[in-house]
């Protein structure tokens, strides 16, 4: 067997490794999610979740869509929920359950906010 043929399944492997990176793939789930959401789910810092998540795109393991100056994103490949899954019966673990995102009071972005932002006299 030739070692560069594994080569993808090291680099995938190394993809999903960090702590903050198999919690936002199992949160995002079967669902999509913006950094806002996902900041408040995990309490990690907007910049911290970034970083991890462009990890993760360039992977090819999230897609994204824009809407408006939010960025919301879902998995690529679902089947890397399966991975974690299998991984985390092979050793023993049970999967903790993330919550499904959900819409924020305070968040303005269009799944928490369904109608425009109006702009307050006290925010001119």
């Amino acid at each position: 067997m030739k070692q560069d043929s594994l080569q993808p399944i090291v680099s995938l492997l190394e993809s999903i490794s960090p702590l903050a990176r198999l919690k936002l793939l199992l949160l995002i789930g079967a669902g999509e999610a913006c950094v806002c959401h996902l900041e408040t789910q995990l309490g990690y810092r907007q910049a911290y979740i970034s970083q991890h998540l462009m990890a993760l795109r360039q992977a090819g393991l999230l897609d994204s869509r824009r809407e408006g100056k939010y960025i919301f994103y879902r998995l690529a490949k679902p089947e890397v929920l399966s991975l974690i899954q299998q991984a985390a019966q092979m050793m023993g673990v049970e999967l903790p359950h993330m919550e499904t995102v959900a819409p924020e009071e305070q968040c303005g972005c269009p799944t928490c906010a369904p109608t425009p932002n109006l702009i307050s006299l006290n925010q001119i």
